[in-house]
Order: structure tokens, then sequence, then C-alpha cells
């Protein structure tokens, strides 16, 4: 059973990271729309629990590799919210110094391989660095986050079946939030859950509601186990819902009213919070300080960005070639 909403520490910093992530995006959108921000965003609003789980799952020399809808990832893996915030301002110190902007931020040191602009790009980088754990005698495991759309690119599969054969500490998880950009997942898939297509490589495959951060823990860390004792292989899917569109350039008519307003009300902040509250582990005073936390981190965040110097472009391509020698 997961343990995240047992005791007021573990129900707090679970709280706490997903408003962090809420708040973030939000801010986030608030400097894209104002021109403050620049290039595209692809928001996890409604996602939270999902990357709140899945890595407090994990131990803090594990790692992941992300997506291009990767801020929450990166959040709940441990990030450094200013360097995240200065990474998207484009100023020297952001994660890559402005280069890599929101689709590429990568954290080694907390164990975030990269986030990826290409779809299921992130995949077969999980699959070899769990090769590489494998190899160096080394307990340590790799998370995946793709989305639905990325289960069906080539790299998934070549990925899965890999690591399968070889039983790598690896964990594929699927966001699968219903749309692939503006493609239903009711129009690209055959089968009902995507977690049914590891029955093909002779792994687990489990379908879990990704709007419960307890649930998605304790199913994420069964399967961490698994990849731990050396048992393989675990395909996950956390069924979610991203409320705003497809990224910046989405007018969203795909969807109606009715349906992003029925998966809000399914949010899944809310839903720990009335979860904690009604077992008695936080009460309202609790959860209100929580939030304004959170919100209070974001614009620490914001205001430290904005005040970092910007990326120099006069050594735009240092570190792209490797150094002359003598």
């Amino acid at each position: 059973m997961s343990k995240l909403g047992d005791d007021a520490t573990t129900a707090t910093r679970t709280l706490r990271t997903m408003w962090q992530i809420r708040r973030f995006e939000e801010a986030v959108d608030d400097l894209f729309a104002r021109g403050l921000m620049h290039g595209t965003m692809h928001l996890s609003i409604g996602q939270e629990a999902s990357a709140t789980g899945t890595c407090f799952a994990l131990r803090d020399d594990d790692a992941i590799t992300s997506t291009h809808r990767g801020h929450g990832h990166c959040i709940a893996k441990g990030a450094d919210l200013e360097r995240m915030m200065a990474e998207l301002l484009a100023k020297e110190t952001g994660y890559c110094r402005g280069r890599g902007g929101s689709m590429h931020i990568a954290d080694v040191a907390t164990g975030n391989l990269g986030a990826n602009g290409i779809v299921a790009g992130g995949i077969p980088i999980a699959a070899g660095a769990g090769l590489a754990y494998q190899l160096q005698g080394l307990d340590r495991v790799v998370v995946s986050f793709f989305g639905d759309g990325a289960a069906n690119e080539g790299a998934f599969h070549e990925a899965v079946n890999l690591a399968a054969i070889w039983k790598l500490p690896v964990i594929f998880l699927c966001e699968n939030n219903k749309y692939g950009m503006s493609f239903s997942t009711e129009k690209s898939f055959a089968i009902e859950n995507i977690a049914d297509r590891a029955v093909g490589y002779g792994i687990p495959g489990v379908t879990v509601d990704g709007n419960d951060v307890e649930a998605v823990n304790e199913v994420v860390a069964a399967a961490v186990e698994r990849a731990r004792n050396g048992e393989g292989p675990t395909l996950v899917e956390s069924v979610t819902y991203r409320w705003k569109g497809h990224s910046k350039s989405d007018k969203n008519l795909y969807r109606t009213k009715e349906e992003i307003s029925e998966w809000r009300d399914r949010d899944p902040i809310i839903r720990f919070e009335r979860s904690v509250v009604e077992r008695g582990v936080l009460d309202q005073a609790a959860i209100d300080a929580v939030r304004a936390q959170a919100t209070e981190d974001i614009r620490t965040a914001v205001r430290a960005a904005n005040a970092a110097p910007d990326a120099r472009p006069d050594d735009l391509l240092e570190a792209v070639f490797a150094p002359a020698t003598a």
C-alpha cells in the first residue's frame, strides 16, 4: 500500500509537490501570455498526481527520462525551481544555461536524464541507462515517462522489447492523457488499455488511475521493486488528462467544454486533499498553509529567474564542439 497519505510529514510533502507543479505551470502560462517567455510550452496541469506518485516511488539515485511535457516530472524528481524557471526564461543560471528551454531540461544531479522534444525519444535512452546500471551491477532503476502518442512509435516497441529480453531495470510509464496532440486514443488504438500491449513482450502491464497519487505510487513502487530485484521491466499506464491544449498554439477545438469540465472535477490535487482530511492526517489549516507555501515558492523562483543574466549569444556554441587539442 502507498504511504503518501499515512502521516502528516509525507502527506504535506506530496501535496506541496503537486501544488508546486500546478503553480509552476500556471506561472509559465501567464509569462508566455504576457510575452515574457518565448518558444512553446506543453503544460501538464491536471497530471500532477502521475508525476508525483511515480517519482516518490524512486530513490534519489534512480533516474528518469522525460518528455516535451516534462515540467512536472522535473519538479517531482527534486529539481530546483529557480534553475528551472531560469532555463525557460533563457537565463545563464538555468539548468542548460538557457539553451535547452522547456523541452530539454536535464538535471543529472537529481537523476533527470533529460526531457525530450522528440516523441518517444526518451524511451530508448531509458533502456540504455538501465543497461548501464545492469552492467555495472548497480541496483538503480529508470522510469521512462512518455505519452500515449509515443506508444505508437517504433522506438517504444524496440526499447520495450530489448528491455524485456535483457530484463533491464526500467519502468515504462505511459501517461495516457487521452490525446496525442489532437488525436483521440479512441481512434489511435484498437485495444482498451495501452498496458495490454505488455503481454506481447512477456512483461507485466498495469493500468492505474493517474489522478490518484497514492494509487500511482503503489503501482510504480511494485514495479520498481520488481526491477530492482532483477526481474525486468513493467509497462504502467497512468490514465490522466491535460486541462490545457497540446501546446500554446493549440486552439483546443477538438474537445468539448463538457469533457474538459468533467475531468477538471476529477482534480488530482483536490482529491488528495479531501482524502487526507477525511483520514485526519491533515486539517484545512495545514492544507491552506501548503497551498500558500507552494505559491510563494513559485513567486520566489520567478523573481530570481527574472533577475538573472540573460544567456549570452556570443558563446552559444560552447560545449557543442570538443575543445581543440594541441
